[in-house]
């Protein structure tokens, strides 16, 4: 599954606060064609856009999301690490859910590479819900969604109850099993931590017919670098700063 070769990573969140409506707009502004945006469950089985465990580091909100519900979000300002640099624009930025991304990723007429981010709780009580929300969702429809995580247990599960989406194997570092790990889920793209990659590694996995992505990748330079390498994309939080390059 091709994406393209540079997507928003958590929107752009560079430029934007990330995992928001305003990221997903922020780099549908950029030219981007394809965004990457990290789906999570709470306490009541909301599904929602973000990243941590916790809500202190992007958001005023505090605590585990775990521990609470979809009310607990209302009034929640996702903005406030920009306030600095954007003043209000960005005040009061809500925590979006899964469907109101996918609508606005459908809608924008743009791709979405969906990371489905495990926090202490059973597999199932996240991956279930998420591939019901996609079942018939028309970007889910067109071919437009690519999931994609770190727990190999959660490909499992997609790859068991929905052959048809697309899954991305995700690593930091790449064991010495990826090979087995990514046919294991039948994944068509390997991630993995760009800081980890060198042209030769590039090759092994190039040669054995994945996409290769690589993530995050800020500076305009060593993107061209791995793109010249073979690699067929990059996440970044900074459009600007590797569409310059290239």
């Amino acid at each position: 599954m091709r994406m393209s070769a540079i997507i928003g990573h958590r929107g752009a969140a560079h430029i934007a606060p990330e995992n928001t409506l305003s990221g997903i707009k922020a780099a549908y502004q950029s030219g981007l064609d394809w965004v990457e945006l990290d789906v999570i469950l709470m306490g009541d089985g909301s599904l929602i856009m973000h990243h941590d465990r916790t809500l202190s580091r992007c958001t005023n909100g505090k605590g585990e999301v775990l521990s609470k519900s979809i009310g607990y979000l209302d009034g929640i300002d996702a903005g406030v690490l920009f306030r600095d640099s954007h003043g209000d624009r960005f005040f009061g930025e809500p925590i979006p859910t899964l469907l109101q991304a996918l609508d606005l990723v459908h809608a924008l007429g743009m791709g979405l590479n969906l990371e489905i981010k495990m926090h202490q709780h059973e597999v199932g009580d996240l991956v279930l819900p998420v591939l019901s929300v996609l079942d018939g969702h028309p970007l889910s429809r067109q071919g437009r969604v690519l999931i994609s995580s770190f727990n190999h247990q959660v490909l499992l599960l997609c790859k068991q109850q929905r052959p048809d989406i697309p899954l991305g194997q995700l690593f930091g570092m790449m064991p010495k099993n990826w090979l087995s790990l990514t046919k294991e889920v039948n994944a068509v793209t390997v991630h993995v931590n760009q800081s980890w990659l060198t042209e030769a590694k590039v090759k092994t996995v190039l040669e054995q017919g994945y996409e290769l992505y690589c993530y995050t990748v800020n500076d305009g330079k060593r993107a061209k670098n791995l793109l010249d390498w073979g690699v067929s994309g990059v996440f970044t939080d900074d459009p600007a700063a590797i569409k310059c390059m290239l």
